[in-house]
């Protein structure tokens, strides 16, 4: 339940806390400034999010990442959306023609498709415009890999239609039915062919493809955790993102849940900690907490989804038609809270680099013991709304917090 944290650990925070002089895109930089010494030797910054359906995420977020960008050399931006879906993305944020709009949707992640999302993507593109080194959008999920098969068959042709085949419309559900192993052992067949015969192109969709095979037929529920969907899903995330850094230039800043970019867990390891195992030092990551607020999330009953009706607006054929809930949560203030405890240290939003400087010993203590941190994912029952805290050692996780005191749910397109 955490410890009592003493009056010097809350002063210390204040004293490292970089104030947000707003979140609104074009709020220029100078504010973010002290936190260039915390991030200069970083080649990789993960950014987290309490929840997926908070619009100030996407734009605390999009500020840290401007500073990564125009400050510190970045070179892509990793997101936690369909690998193969997000090259329409790129496309776009590029400079290339197409809807921005269509592009989201065809990322079949309803948590991307939002307002907010949208204004990232048209501050990437005025960037990518007169930059010297346009900056990559990159999707590492495997999920929705439909994008690569329709690659594969376009390029292989004909000769590859037995490999193909078998597959169908694989992915076609995301996560939510499990397949049978033999579609990773098609799907792997399907690889190797590739490597052996295929054109360079479509090495990464047959990679894409066998990922998400052998995600989706692995048990949500396992005696060993590394066995489970949520690890291997988790390990092909860490996978993707190293496989952007192999030149020496090569920056990437990584949208994930807060779950995700951890560098430790208990239980099943998150992508952070592979990042952080093969990266050390040069893996940086930034929890994003909150005080109250709402966020929207899928409501589950049961263990089960709660279909709502569709709304009245033409809901896109890529996205499924049901409809998020909106959640609303009261400020916490349990014992080990560690949003509490960032409330009371500042009164508006911040940054604090947990890293770097001094660590007295009050604080040490406060960073290496258990304390709560508050989270949700996709789905949320209702009588969870108000807590949802799972279990945090800072030291082992985090290497800086983001902290917004309130949030509002992100608005769907």
């Amino acid at each position: 339940m955490g410890v009592d944290v003493p009056d010097d650990v809350t002063a210390w925070l204040a004293g490292r806390a970089v104030p947000l002089a707003g979140l609104a895109p074009g709020s220029g930089l100078t504010d973010l400034a002290p936190l260039r010494a915390a991030l200069q030797d970083a080649r990789l910054v993960g950014l987290g999010e309490a929840t997926h359906g908070s619009a100030e995420f996407f734009l605390l977020r999009w500020r840290l990442t401007e500073l990564c960008i125009k400050e510190l050399g970045f070179t892509t931006l990793a997101i936690e959306a369909s690998a193969a879906a997000a090259r329409a993305v790129d496309a776009y944020t590029a400079g290339g023609p197409g809807d921005p709009r269509d592009a989201l949707a065809g990322l079949r992640f309803w948590t991307l498709h939002t307002a907010e999302m949208l204004t990232v993507l048209e501050r990437l593109r005025d960037h990518n415009c007169t930059a010297a080194r346009p900056v990559r959008f990159v999707g590492i999920d495997p999920q929705h890999p439909q994008p690569a098969l329709e690659a594969l068959r376009a390029c292989l042709g004909e000769p590859a239609t037995p490999l193909l085949d078998p597959l169908g419309d694989l992915g076609r559900h995301g996560f939510t039915q499990p397949l049978d192993r033999q579609a990773e052992a098609d799907a792997r067949r399907l690889e190797e062919h590739v490597a052996a015969y295929g054109p360079d192109e479509a090495r990464e969709h047959a990679r894409i493809v066998r990922q998400f095979a052998d995600v989706a037929s692995r048990p949500r529920v396992h005696t060993d955790p590394e066995r489970t969907l949520a690890a291997a899903r988790d390990r092909y995330l860490a996978e993707n993102v190293a496989r952007l850094v192999t030149g020496p230039e090569d920056k990437v800043v990584v949208w994930a849940h807060n779950s995700h970019v951890a560098r430790s867990a208990r239980g099943v390891r998150p992508m952070g900690a592979h990042l952080a195992g093969e990266f050390g030092e040069a893996y940086y990551a930034i929890a994003v907490l909150f005080g109250h607020g709402e966020f929207r999330a899928h409501r589950r009953r049961f263990g089960r989804l709660v279909r709502k009706p569709p709304a009245l607006f033409r809901v896109p054929p890529s996205l499924p038609r049901v409809r998020p809930s909106r959640f609303r949560v009261p400020p916490a203030g349990a014992p080990g809270d560690v949003a509490a405890r960032l409330a009371a240290a500042h009164p508006g939003d911040y940054v604090v680099d947990l890293r770097g400087g001094d660590h007295p010993e009050d604080v040490a203590t406060w960073l290496a013991a258990t304390n709560q941190v508050r989270g949700f994912g996709g789905m949320a029952r209702r009588v969870r709304s108000r807590s949802a805290f799972r279990d945090t050692i800072l030291a082992d996780e985090f290497d800086g917090l983001a902290f917004l005191r309130q949030v509002s749910a992100s608005t769907p397109l």
